[in-house]
């Protein structure tokens, strides 16, 4: 069973807690909002009240217990740079922290942190793929060329076999799965065709993909 600290409890704290807590693992929470710990123990195993950023607060947490501690400041980054690299002091095995801005990601990696999420940036091109596009309906970021997207099937595709199209030398494309109705299976074989009103789950860059769909 994995166990995560989550200091910093504002709306992208609160959502990840609410997340972890789906899954069969152990949760402490940390703010120095008593309220909003309070409010939030529901979703947790342990809590803490206290300013994070006094390393004698965080010598009561058994950090090097955790898998990984998660920072989630708000807009105080200042904060989150001084968490993050006491949090590496007092022994933490992984540290995750939030960042805002672009520029901060150099200065939190200096201190320690292991790696940086940026929610509102990934939410906010997340939509823009998908709402500029007439083809793609999701997708999942894997680094900074490869996703994986859910585009639909174009009607040259249609009653057409995986082999047929080959998608990897056609279009630099891995097909993985055919979606539809919600259902999805898993593409094995290279006999498997494609039906109108199918979704794709395809492994590319957005080129690629863009290229594919046109």
């Amino acid at each position: 069973m994995k166990s995560f600290l989550v200091i910093g409890l504002g709306h992208f704290g609160q959502h990840l807690v609410k997340s972890l807590a789906k899954f069969n693992c152990e949760i402490m929470i940390a703010d120095k909002n008593e309220a909003v710990v309070e409010e939030m123990m529901g979703y947790a195993d342990s809590a803490k009240i206290g300013d994070c950023t006094n390393i004698e607060v965080l010598k009561t947490f058994d950090i090097p217990s955790f898998d990984t501690c998660f920072v989630c400041m708000g807009e105080n980054f200042q904060n989150s740079l001084e968490i993050t690299s006491l949090l590496k002091d007092c022994g933490a095995k992984k540290v995750i922290t939030k960042a805002d801005r672009d520029i901060q990601e150099k200065f939190l990696l200096k201190n320690g942190a292991d790696n940086v999420i940026y929610p509102d940036k990934n939410m906010a091109e997340r939509f823009a793929v998908r709402e500029s596009s007439e083809h793609i309906f999701d997708y999942i970021n894997l680094d900074n060329d490869y996703s994986i997207y859910e585009i639909d099937v174009a009607d040259r595709w249609v009653g057409k076999t995986v082999k047929e199209l080959n998608f990897r030398v056609n279009y630099n494309l891995s097909v993985l799965a055919v979606k539809n109705n919600n259902k999805i299976r898993p593409v094995i074989l290279g006999d498997q065709s494609f039906s109108a009103g199918d979704h794709l789950i395809v492994l590319g860059t957005l080129a690629d993909i863009s290229k594919a769909t046109k």
